[in-house]
């Protein structure tokens, strides 16, 4: 069985050829190991194998584990939806939420991070271009008003975008999201909405290749790195 370690540099190795391919820097994509249902003494052995990065589902999930292994022992990112009653304890948790998905989550996030002092907190918008009914994300038709509240925003820092596309068998398949989600952060770039150069959230396992040489600058790889989740 293959170690963490031996799983991560290989990861490591394919971003860095999907972005040789792509005439990119693999240092330009950061790799965000998704942790979700998988224990803390898991995350402290890919800590110690160099994961400085960890993307969890759950706010109740993710609590317990950064109250074991430590607030400042990763960077730790909001990757799931985001329940409104979830809010406060996610602005005292995470680093960065990538899952922003409507006015009223972006209206409170601002707000709980006024009343609990926050200075800033930074921010994706999950965009839903599939319209699939399972999954989460706010419409394009949508993006606008969200867009033009975040970039008056206080506290919440509007970083970049985020896609969960529908699961393909082929990892090509996912390719026309990317390219539309690229298309949509480089419109918003040119208004200069971001705070910062406008980030991509996009690619999983089985297609962050194709996500990167489409301009993912962040992929989030969970079964790659630590095998198929541990349900309990």
């Amino acid at each position: 069985m293959a170690s963490l370690s031996d799983n991560l540099s290989r990861v490591r190795a394919r971003i860095k050829s999907a972005a040789e391919r792509a005439g990119r820097k693999a240092e330009d994509v950061k790799l965000i190991a998704v942790s979700k249902t998988h224990p803390a003494e898991t995350l402290r052995e890919a800590i110690a194998a160099g994961a400085a990065i960890f993307g969890e589902n759950k706010v109740q999930e993710a609590e317990g584990k950064i109250a074991e292994i430590g607030r400042d022992a990763a960077e730790w990112h909001l990757i799931g939806h985001l329940q409104s009653n979830k809010a406060r304890k996610a602005v005292q948790l995470f680093d960065v939420i990538h899952s922003i998905d409507s006015l009223e989550l972006a209206t409170r996030l601002e707000r709980i991070c006024i009343e609990g002092g926050r200075g800033e907190l930074p921010v994706l918008v999950q965009v839903d271009l599939a319209g699939e009914e399972t999954k989460s994300g706010i419409g394009e038709s949508e993006l606008p008003g969200l867009v033009e509240f975040l970039k008056n925003c206080e506290r919440l820092k509007f970083r970049g975008l985020m896609v969960l596309p529908p699961f393909f068998d082929e990892p090509e398949a996912t390719r026309p999201f990317f390219v539309r989600l690229r298309e949509i952060r480089n419109r918003l770039a040119a208004d200069k909405v971001f705070d910062g150069p406008g980030e991509l959230s996009m690619g999983m396992s089985h297609d962050f290749e194709v996500a990167i040489e489409e301009g993912a600058t962040m992929v989030r790889v969970g079964t790659a790195i630590f095998g198929e989740r541990e349900y309990h």
